[in-house]
Order: C-alpha cells, then sequence, then structure tokens
C-alpha cells in the first residue's frame, strides 16, 4: 500500500511519508548484521550527533531538475549502532523525506517515523521499537532544493561562450556544514565513510563527481543515468557533484594521474595554463608528502564568474574554482589572476593531502587545513616560479592576520567552534595567514629536512583518519623537530602578536649585546596590557655582515651578545610571528644600511614599521624613512608593492585639513613612480615577463589613485573608446584602466559602463563591468549604483558587488542604504556571508557617526553570528582613534620630507 501524503516538519513536527510495501508499522528492528571493526566517535571530539551510530558508506542517487531548482535523491548508508536506541539522528537542512526504513542483517525492512529539527539542522529517524547494536543499512527517500548561492547543491546561470545565450550549471558545495543540504548524512569531518553517487541527468550534459564514471545507461525522456567509482573514505564535507555543458581537458601527470580542467563549453584553451600547472603540482607534492595521490584523477571545475566569500573548494578529486581564478581568458584575466591560477590551485591541491587524505577531527582545528595549504602553495609556487619573487607575499601574509590579531576580538588559531554560524566564521586570516605564518617559522627553527620527515611521518599515521594539532607536532618531534610542541602550543593557543622591544645596542670589543624585551602588540591603544602572555619566540638575528645567529627567546626580558658590529636586523629573513620595535637609533641604522638587505629583509622592515607607526608606538616618520629608502629601480615584485605602500600612504590623508598635504604626497609619489611607468609603457609588450605586466598594472593604480592627471585621462580616454569597439580595451590591464576611469567616471563614462555590462558575453567581463559601476567618486553616481544594485538587473553576485565596491569610497552612504533596504539585500547573499557582507562595508570608514549605526546592527544578530560585525566594530573605533595622529604625523613627515 503507499501513501501519497508528503508534509515538511517545522521544527519537531513529525514527517508523514509514503512506506513501501515490504515495510510494516509497529514491527520490531529486523536482527543486525555483525557489527564491523568501527568505534563510536571519541567524546574528545564535539559533535552534534549522540554518538551512538557511525556510517561506513553510502550509497546516493540524484535526479536535479535544473529549472525547477529542486531535486529528489535516495540514499542508503551502511551505519554500526553501537549502543540500544530507538531513534537515529542524521544531519537534514531544507530535505523533505518521503520515506525511510532500516534493514538489519536479515534483509527485513522496517519503516521508520522521520522528525525535523530545523534549528539543530537534524532528522531523527525513530524506530517502533529499541534498535538493537550492529550492523544496518539505513535507506531514506527525500527531496530538496537547489539553490542561487554557493551552499549545498547550488545553480550558476552564466551566458554560454558560444552564443551568448544563458544557460545553468549546477554545483555542489558543502564545507563547512552543507552537505546536510544534499544528503542525511553524519555531516562532521570525523564520520568519514565512503561514497558511491549516482546521478540522473540530461542526456547531453556532463556530470562530474570525486571519481570517475564507472557506468552510464540510458534511459526515456533524453536522461542517462550516471554512476561514480567508490571514493576512499573520506568526510561528508568532501562530496562533489556536477552537471553542465561542459568540456574537459586532460592529460596524464607524471606520476600517472589523469589531470583535467572542467569548463564551460567553448572555454577551449583557456583552461591550458590551468592543466598544465596541476600536472607540475600534484606530483611534486607526491615526492614531498611521501605518499602518492591515491584517486585515478584530480579535475579542476571551473564554476562560472565568481564568489565575494571564497574562490575555491578541496573535494577529492573535484576541486571546484570560480573560473575567474582558474581559466585564463587573455581577454579580461590580470596579471594578479595568473598568478592566482596557479597559488589558489596549488592551495586546492595541497588540501588532497592536508585536509582530504588527512582531515580535522573538527572544526577547532580547521587551521590544520588552511594554514598548511597556504603555506605549501607558497612553497611549490615559488619552486616552479622563482621569478615571481613570490616569498615577498609571505609578509603580505603576515600583515593581514596581525591586523586582526592584534585586536581584542581576536581568536586563537586553535579556535573553538560548537554552532554552524561558528563554523562559518572560522575561515579568517587568523586560520589562513596566521597558521601558515606559524608553520613558516617552525619549519625554519627546525630546518626543512626535518620538518618534511615529520610531515611524511604525520601523513603515513594518519591517513584516511582525522586529527588534532597535538598530533602534527608529535609527528614534529618525532622526527627530531626540538622545541616544537613547546613553540607551537603557544603560537597556537594564545591569540595575538607578541611585540619585540630591542631597547639598547651596544657594541664593544667585535661584539654586540642587544638588550631584548618581550611584550604585545595591539591596535587599540587603550587596550595594551600591563602584563602580555609569554611566548617562546624563535629569533633569527643578523648584526652587520655576519651570519645570522638563532635564539629562542622565552622570559620577559633577555640580553644576548653576538659576533661582530653594525646595524642589527632582528628577525632575519622575515619568518617570525612578531613584530620588532627597535629603539631610535638602531631604527636609524638600519635606514642607513638599507640598500644591503635582501628584498624580503627590506619589504619586511617596512611593513613592519609602518604597522608600529600606524598603532602609535612611534611616529609615522620612522615607518616613511624606511618607506622613502627604496630606490624606483628595485626588483619589479618589490617595486609593486612599494608603490601600494605609497598609495596606502595617500590614503591617510583624507578630509579638507589635509587637502594640502595631500597634493603634495600625491606629487611625490607621480615624480617617483611615473619614469617607471614610462620605461615600461601603458601597454605590455610582447614577450615582456609577467612581472613587469603585473608591476605596469600596480602603477597606473596607484597613479591613478593619487590623481596624477596623465594616467586619469589615458583611463578615461580608454574607457570611452569601448563606444566605438568593446573590445578594445581587451588584456591584461583591461580591469586596471576600468577601476581608474570608474573612479573619475562623469555620468557620460557611468552609462557607458553599464551598457558595457548589458552586454557582456562573458560573466567575468560582466561582472567585472558591474563592479566597477560602484567605484563612482561622484555622491549621485554612487547613489545611482546602489539602486541598480537592487533592481534585479545584475546577478546577485554583482549586485553585491557593487555595493562593496560603493562602501570603499562611500561607506556610510552603503551603509545605509543596506540598512533601508536590508531585505532586497539579504536576498543577494547567502546568510553565512550577511556579517561578513556588513564588515566589508565598514572596513573604510573613520565616521565616528558609525559607531552607533554598527553597534545597534551588531545587537541584531545572535551571538554567534556577530563575530565578523563586532570584528570590524573594534576596527572602526581603532581607526577613530588613531586616524587624526597619523593624518597630522604624516602631513608633517610630507612637508619636511626633501
Amino acid at each position: 500500500m503507499r501513501s501519497s501524503l508528503r508534509t515538511l516538519a517545522t521544527a519537531g513536527a513529525v514527517i508523514a511519508f509514503a512506506v513501501s510495501a515490504h515495510a510494516f508499522a509497529a514491527a520490531a528492528p529486523s536482527q543486525p548484521a555483525p557489527a564491523p571493526a568501527v568505534a563510536p566517535l571519541a567524546e574528545s571530539v564535539p559533535s552534534d550527533l549522540p554518538r551512538n551510530a557511525r556510517p561506513t558508506h553510502y550509497r546516493i542517487e540524484v535526479t536535479p531538475d535544473a529549472q525547477a531548482l529542486t531535486f529528489t535523491g535516495k540514499v542508503s548508508i551502511d551505519v554500526t549502532v553501537f549502543s540500544a536506541t530507538d531513534a537515529l539522528v542524521l544531519h537534514g537542512n531544507g530535505l523533505t523525506v518521503a520515506n525511510a526504513a532500516l534493514v538489519g542483517g536479515d534483509g527485513k525492512p522496517v519503516s521508520l517515523t522521520a522528525t525535523a529539527d530545523e534549528a539543530a539542522q537534524t532528522l531523527r529517524f525513530a524506530a517502533p521499537k529499541s534498535i538493537a547494536p550492529g550492523q544496518y543499512r539505513l535507506d531514506i527517500a527525500y527531496s530538496g532544493k537547489i539553490g542561487t548561492q554557493p551552499s549545498g547543491l547550488f545553480a550558476l546561470d552564466y551566458p554560454d561562450k558560444r552564443t551568448g545565450k544563458e544557460v545553468r550549471g549546477l554545483f555542489t558545495q558543502f564545507e563547512a556544514p552543507d552537505a546536510r543540504r544534499f544528503v542525511p548524512s553524519f555531516d562532521e569531518p570525523s564520520y568519514k565513510a565512503t561514497f558511491d553517487l549516482s546521478a540522473i541527468v540530461p542526456a547531453d550534459r556532463m556530470a562530474l563527481s570525486n571519481m570517475p564514471i564507472k557506468g552510464q545507461e540510458v534511459l526515456a525522456g533524453g536522461l542517462k543515468r550516471v554512476t561514480f567509482g567508490t571514493t576512499p573514505k573520506m568526510s561528508s564535507y568532501l562530496l562533489f557533484f556536477g552537471v553542465g555543458d561542459f568540456e574537459r581537458s586532460a592529460q596524464k601527470a607524471a606520476d600517472g594521474v589523469e589531470v583535467g580542467i572542467v569548463a564551460p563549453t567553448g572555454s577551449g584553451k583557456q583552461a591550458d595554463f590551468a592543466r598544465e600547472g596541476l600536472a607540475q603540482i600534484l606530483p611534486w607534492y607526491d615526492d614531498y608528502f611521501g605518499v602518492k595521490f591515491p584517486l585515478p584523477k584530480l579535475d579542476n571545475i571551473a564554476a562560472p564568474g565568481t564568489s565575494q566569500f571564497f574562490g575555491a573548494m578541496e573535494n577529492w578529486g573535484a576541486i571546484m574554482t570560480f573560473e575567474r581564478i582558474l581559466l585564463l581568458d587573455p581577454a579580461t584575466t590580470s596579471p594578479n589572476g595568473v598568478q592566482s591560477i596557479y597559488s589558489v590551485q596549488a592551495h586546492e591541491t595541497a588540501h588532497q593531502w592536508f585536509g582530504d587524505l588527512v582531515t580535522m577531527g573538527w572544526w577547532d582545528d580547521i587551521w590544520l587545513n588552511e594554514g598548511f595549504a597556504s603555506w605549501m602553495a607558497d612553497k611549490v609556487t615559488d619552486h616552479f616560479h622563482p621569478e615571481w619573487n613570490w616569498k615577498l607575499g609571505g609578509i603580505d601574509g603576515r600583515e593581514g592576520a596581525m591586523a586582526l590579531d592584534a585586536l581584542p576580538t581576536t581568536h586563537p588559531v586553535v579556535q573553538k567552534v560548537r554552532t554552524v554560524s561558528e563554523m562559518e566564521q572560522a575561515f579568517d586570516s587568523i586560520t589562513y595567514q596566521k597558521g601558515q605564518a606559524v608553520i613558516a617559522m617552525l619549519e625554519d627553527y627546525v630546518g626543512p629536512d626535518t620538518w618534511r620527515n615529520g610531515m611524511q611521518l604525520y601523513m603515513k599515521r594518519h591517513a584516511y583518519s582525522n586529527t588534532a594539532s597535538r598530533d602534527l607536532w608529535a609527528a614534529m618531534e618525532d622526527a627530531g623537530g626540538k622545541d616544537v610542541d613547546r613553540i607551537a602550543e603557544a603560537f597556537t593557543h594564545t591569540p595575538g602578536v607578541p611585540l619585540l622591544r630591542v631597547n639598547t645596542v651596544a657594541c664593544n670589543a667585535g661584539q654586540t649585546r642587544l638588550d631584548l624585551t618581550q611584550a604585545a602588540f595591539t591596535l587599540d591603544p587603550a587596550a595594551r596590557p600591563a602584563e602580555a602572555p609569554l611566548w617562546p619566540m624563535p629569533l633569527l638575528v643578523r648584526v652587520g655582515s655576519a651570519e645570522p645567529a638563532r635564539h629562542l627567546m622565552a622570559g620577559r626580558n633577555e640580553s644576548v651578545t653576538l659576533q661582530g658590529c653594525g646595524p642589527v636586523l632582528v628577525n632575519a629573513g622575515q619568518l617570525g610571528y612578531y613584530r620588532t620595535l627597535y629603539s631610535a637609533p638602531a631604527a636609524k641604522a638600519l635606514v642607513g644600511a638599507f640598500a644591503s638587505f635582501a628584498p624580503i629583509d627590506q619589504y619586511g622592515l617596512v611593513r613592519d614599521n609602518l604597522s608600529l607607526a600606524l598603532a602609535g608606538y612611534q611616529d609615522m616618520s620612522v615607518g616613511l624613512n624606511f618607506l622613502a629608502a627604496f630606490p624606483n629601480s628595485a626588483d619589479a615584485t618589490l617595486a609593486g608593492k612599494v608603490a601600494a605602500q605609497w598609495q596606502s600612504v595617500y590614503g591617510l590623508l583624507d578630509g579638507d585639513a589635509a587637502k594640502p598635504a595631500r597634493t603634495v604626497l600625491g606629487a611625490r609619489i607621480s615624480k617617483l613612480w611615473s619614469p617607471r611607468l614610462d620605461k615600461l609603457g601603458f601597454d605590455p609588450a610582447a614577450g615582456e615577463p609577467l612581472v613587469d605586466t603585473k608591476l605596469r598594472a600596480q602603477l597606473i593604480e596607484t597613479l591613478g589613485s593619487v590623481g596624477d592627471p596623465r594616467v586619469v585621462a589615458e583611463a578615461r580616454r580608454r574607457l570611452q573608446g569601448l563606444a566605438a569597439d568593446p573590445k578594445s580595451l581587451d588584456g591584461p590591464l583591461k580591469g586596471t584602466w576600468l577601476a581608474v576611469a570608474a573612479a573619475n567616471a562623469n555620468r557620460a563614462d557611468w552609462e557607458l559602463l553599464r551598457k558595457q555590462a548589458a552586454g557582456a558575453t562573458s560573466f567575468v567581463e560582466r561582472q567585472m563591468y558591474y563592479s566597477n559601476l560602484g567605484q563612482a567618486k561622484d555622491d549621485a553616481l554612487a547613489k545611482d549604483a546602489l539602486a541598480l544594485a537592487i533592481s534585479g538587473t545584475p546577478d546577485a553576485t554583482s549586485a553585491s558587488q557593487i555595493i562593496t565596491s560603493v562602501a570603499r569610497s562611500h561607506s556610510e552612504m552603503a551603509f545605509d542604504f543596506v540598512r533601508a533596504n536590508q531585505q532586497k539585500v539579504d536576498a543577494l547573499i547567502e546568510h553565512s556571508g550577511r556579517a561578513r557582507f556588513f564588515a566589508r562595508i565598514v572596513a573604510g570608514s573613520t565616521d565616528p557617526a558609525m559607531v552607533a549605526k554598527v553597534e545597534a546592527y551588531a545587537a541584531t544578530l545572535p551571538a554567534d553570528e556577530a563575530k565578523p560585525v563586532v570584528q570590524a566594530l573594534t576596527a572602526l573605533k581603532e581607526r577613530i582613534a588613531n586616524r587624526p595622529r597619523q593624518r597630522d604625523q604624516v602631513a608633517k613627515w610630507v612637508k619636511s620630507a626633501k
């Protein structure tokens, strides 16, 4: 007998479902099969589930309806029950259960009653009588919704690259807790299992998953059933499914694994750079980790367009990356974009080991995934592209982490995560950049060979299982890494940024004595602790031209004596995660010897001293003197980074009172960098190094931002040329010229940009135009851009990007607009990203009136969702407190500088 009644529950309500003919009500559960050798989840691992059961294998079949944005599914889960229970509890979010049954070793199914708890995102499957310990198969038929934001199973609409007609592709994104939107599951990282996936899809579409296709079956109605191979044992968030009008470009890597780039049909050679890079990277990782990639293929799948909140996802064997940072389109890909294609792919490929093969036991240790993937990506990128001088980017990462870590709202690298909202917010610069910086510091301290040996030991010990940070430190200690556990525990469990004060530098009889004090660095002058934590700080100190010496500083005050005399550089190589505040004479000596330092030390000194000055530990003139010591003939990568720092300093001179100093500094920056741009020319030369193209883009951006008349005029001229030839700006500098022109746009320029957005045949190009519409400095145009964002014309991602673009120059206007149109703006952004979206809106504000507005908004949020907004509020207060001093000191330096 079959019932057609189907009701989705609200929290706690019973879901009625159709009962199969072989199921029966009020029956006792069938006899269990013998239990396999699995154990209950350890009490030490956090979990939302009761721990009385564990999955070993999933068999899933899904049938998506892309046009209706719905899907149906069937899943059979092999599950071991450890103790007698009246129900099994799994995760489920937005799923409607049609029927469910439990099958034991005797093959007799028993129907289950399903209840949904929406707040907990769980489904409770109750049996008519107690379920005995043993092995069962849990069968569930269900349905769900396809979203339009990247969580769960979601749809992306984009213009076909051949015809311009809108087409739709489907993709999944399950990290952190969104596999539960796709299938009832034990959706936590420690519940690893194997997966069989099949899908019923249109016969003319390509279906994708973690494993290669095992078989295909032609079905009626223009459909086919695609069945994929069984995955290795893995966490549910790593499962992937996609379907659409795709093409795949593949080759064999040196290790025999087939690597492929999957992209919208018509992408052609745009996939070549990424595919060739993937074939390079994968065997290198095989060798480094000492464990060969265990799947038969590794695809990287291009999702059209971009996202505001993430760029790629490391699904095992089926990475998904937004096409802006995967496909090299000669019409739009910038030099930064080329480098991102390589480095982001390197990051996601590193995850195939750190995260996929070995997975953190719980989200507290998400840094084990992200920090290590970031560190490995930099290592392999620098290995294969030494001409990019990639290590300099590690300093930018360190600075990004310290900017957050120096606020009172910071958190440890190993953080306490308990709610879904906390999981979603765990992916910040502490997790990524501080985690990466701590790893780089530890590797440098113990030595690269010892570190690699420890990594290989860790991989062999924990393959296909879950770990915590202590497991990694144990492997490093066993490999011979002295003091690793001591240093790592301090830097990953103690929040904040150490501050090393170099109080005196005295030279006598060929030896230099340093008097050092350890404290804590903070951006908030009112929050500087009287008694800071103590970190064991690995120091690498260079005196003059002597070889650097190591010292592990564990006390509050220490004196160190080193051979030689001369300028003293603490943190040589810039791998220590701490700030170094030199005495005035020591800083002056470093400026005098600046030209003798390696580029990485030059850049590190500049960033460190500017940050110390911005926070009020020293006058802005100290940081500016370091910055001014750079010749404009520096290495192209370094020169670009230095020009960007001048641009940031220029931005401190806001307000009418600072206008005279701003004019003088703008002229100085133009005079300093225009000759370098003139040497390069406005247009790329055939065959020039990528770093030269990147430097050109940075100089155009910097000179445009300071109002250099020649650059601004050229940008507007090139924009206006689009009216006659929409392809006239195509090339690696397209985004750069558009940004400068858009910031200085008049009404006619702005309307031309909007027209180009409407006619763009590339999704990336369309989003580029829309985003730039929000760059206009003109108030009226900024208001029009905000109105356009909620008009329904741009896609949701482009619309949200317009708003954040407006906020860069009109933070208060954008914030007030979002609050006045909250419902419409919320529809553009996935719930998990809304707090981070608001944080970006206020990131550029220095208006005291904004404090009360942001406080009022933060008060409307649940405590576990408010964290990014509270952090943004704290940073806003810091800027308000420090900006007058920063502005005055910069203006004074500009007036006195030669």
